[in-house]
């Protein structure tokens, strides 16, 4: 018998692809969901064949609207859901695109609440069940060229955290995962190549996955892989944050040209 069944979203790279993988070992049956079918069914392939659980994909742009509701619908009962699909743009608000802008906050923040929604009402009436929401450690501060993404983020962490509190004595628990720099492809996606806040050594996928995993089992309300992480966030919460938004945006900048 499977544990349950844990719904991934934006399951078919990254940290997405790591905590799928994650959640088979551990005994789970998955529900993939991205935009990529090919891949994901490659995944499928593979997490069965290794872990000889179930594994099903729901093709999904989840920046969509109804989306949410169209996944709800063809999934079957969830024990977690695993808000982690997410996109980000550098650069100066009032020079981005719009549309990439707007669909950020339709992917980061209108998606996880809508399918939280919707999974959690079930998940009370069970009384039983686990949420996991991938947010950053940019939700712990305002983030100059790149502002919608910080800002989604933020709320992202502040959601889990207000549902964390709500929902005591349910036998339901919300994590927040807030990694820092991570070796994945967002930092192309985003175009953050170029960026000093990437210079540093980065965590691997599977750490971070990892870090996620293990807090959402323990239910932790948030999850901050790293130590040096883990201190960088403190800091922001006692620097004058006229401070902290500087260095953010002198970080987030691109490097010069030697």
């Amino acid at each position: 018998m499977a544990e349950g069944t844990a719904l991934v979203t934006g399951a078919s790279e990254g940290i997405g692809y790591e905590l799928t993988r994650l959640f088979a070992e551990n005994g789970y049956d998955v529900v993939m969901v991205a935009r990529s079918k090919g891949r994901m069914n490659e995944i499928a392939d593979e997490v069965e064949k290794e872990f000889g659980i179930s594994a099903q994909v729901i093709k999904k742009d989840l920046s969509v609207p109804g989306s949410s509701e169209e996944v709800y619908e063809e999934s079957p009962e969830i024990e977690v859901l695993v808000n982690n699909a997410g996109i980000g743009t550098c650069g100066f608000f009032h020079e981005n695109d719009t549309a990439r802008e707007v669909d950020t906050v339709r992917l980061n923040v209108e998606t996880p609440t809508h399918l939280t929604r919707l999974f959690l009402e079930d998940m009370v009436e069970r009384d039983e069940g686990r949420i996991l929401n991938v947010s950053s450690m940019a939700a712990f501060q305002p983030g100059p060229t790149m502002a919608v993404y910080y800002a989604t983020k933020a709320y992202l962490l502040s959601f889990s955290e207000a549902l964390s509190n709500e929902l005591k004595g349910t036998g339901v628990s919300v994590t927040a995962l807030c990694p820092g720099p991570t070796e994945t492809a967002f930092i192309r996606k985003a175009g953050e190549e170029n960026s000093r806040i990437n210079e540093g050594d980065k965590m691997s996928q599977r750490t971070v996955a990892e870090a996620g995993y293990n807090g959402l089992m323990k239910g932790k309300n948030v999850v901050v892989p790293g130590f040096k992480n883990r201190m960088l966030v403190r800091l922001t919460k006692i620097a004058p944050k006229s401070l902290v938004i500087r260095v953010v945006r002198y970080l987030q900048e691109p490097k010069e040209k030697t």
